[in-house]
């Protein structure tokens, strides 16, 4: 599909016309003058808008990804009644736009759309996707862990309805889907893109790729897969594992970790009750305790490194993916700094 033009002052309107219509818009909020921590400086986040002026597209990594509103924290599957026999599964309903999405996000929604289309399907989450609209907008600030240049997710051909690039005094937008096509008809002040305009948007990612490569694997990530074989003894597991907390912060923070457990909440007279989903992740220690009290992955280092596995080899052998598209978000939040893809996937190249 063809690139078009769109004024700042353009973008606020249409922005702005999205919410007169009761859209249900999803922006990146600034959350700097809300921390309370001394010398804090903020993080971003992604939570609902009510105004243009509330969100923000110059950013470098928000909080947590928008996987939560496709995956959400937690959910209620279904709900059930004994005395009349039925069950009600709670469908997705809500439409949504989520604005401001970055390149490497958007291929770990591309990721997880995969999994939850593979059998057995996942209606709730596949249900979600189809009601939610993604407004993708390039990487210009580089968050300082982030390593996306590095793992082939500085830019994304698909997954987004539309995509923005801010050129300076405009966007240049990339059409993704027939959805984005027709909202764009929203927007005031648009146009076909001049070929120097677009030769803008390459500048401008190219400047972009080359801040983030300060920080970057020291090889190829599709070598991956191949370099995990035969580092399963490696004693850099055990040396970082020592320092794990098992708090799961690595795994709730990443875009595309998607595991969840699944409980029955029953009322007290047995007669009803609902089926609820809620996130988990490989470092909690109890994630691969099974009946009868076993836990084939009870030892830290084992789940520090299933973790670099899942990341690195086990995703790509049944989906032909790497799961790590290098947000950062992971070695940035861990307290105790050990969770650095870069640091720990060198260092196997390196053979030290």
């Amino acid at each position: 599909m063809s690139l078009a033009i769109i004024e700042k002052e353009g973008l606020h309107l249409f922005v702005a016309e999205l919410l007169r219509q009761k859209n249900t818009v999803v922006g990146v909020k600034d959350q700097s003058a809300v921390s309370s921590i001394p010398g804090d400086s903020g993080f971003y986040t992604y939570a609902p808008i009510n105004s243009p002026g509330e969100m923000t597209l110059s950013f470098d990594v928000t909080l947590i990804p928008p996987k939560k509103y496709l995956l959400p924290a937690y959910e209620q599957l279904l709900t059930f009644n004994l005395s009349p026999g039925s069950i009600k599964a709670d469908a997705p309903k809500e439409e949504l736009i989520i604005f401001g999405v970055h390149p490497y996000d958007i291929i770990a929604i591309n990721q997880m759309d995969k999994v939850f289309s593979a059998v057995p399907q996942d209606n709730h989450y596949l249900e979600r996707r189809k009601r939610t609209t993604i407004i993708g907008i390039d990487s210009v600030k580089v968050a300082p862990r982030a390593f996306w240049s590095s793992m082939g997710a500085d830019t994304v051909a698909g997954g987004f309805d539309l995509m923005l690039t801010d050129i300076g005094q405009c966007y240049v937008v990339d059409v993704g889907s027939k959805k984005g096509a027709s909202l764009l008809k929203m927007a005031p002040r648009t146009r076909e893109a001049a070929p120097a305009e677009v030769k803008e948007r390459d500048k401008v990612r190219a400047e972009a790729r080359k801040r983030c490569d300060a920080n970057r694997l020291s090889f190829s990530y599709l070598e991956l897969p191949s370099l995990l074989d035969g580092n399963e003894e490696h004693v850099i597991w055990e040396e970082k594992s020592h320092l794990c907390f098992s708090c799961g912060t690595c795994n709730l923070v990443c875009p595309t970790c998607y595991c969840f457990d699944v409980r029955d909440d029953v009322s007290i007279d047995l007669k009803k009750g609902s089926r609820n989903r809620t996130w988990d992740g490989c470092l909690l220690s109890d994630f691969a305790r099974v009946a009868g009290g076993g836990n084939f992955r009870g030892h830290r280092a084992d789940r520090y490194r299933h973790r670099f596995y899942r990341k690195g080899q086990f995703i790509y052998r049944r989906f032909g993916d790497i799961a790590c598209v290098g947000c950062g978000r992971c070695s940035a939040q861990c307290p105790s700094d050990i969770a650095d893809p870069v640091a720990v996937f060198n260092r196997l190249k390196e053979g030290i």
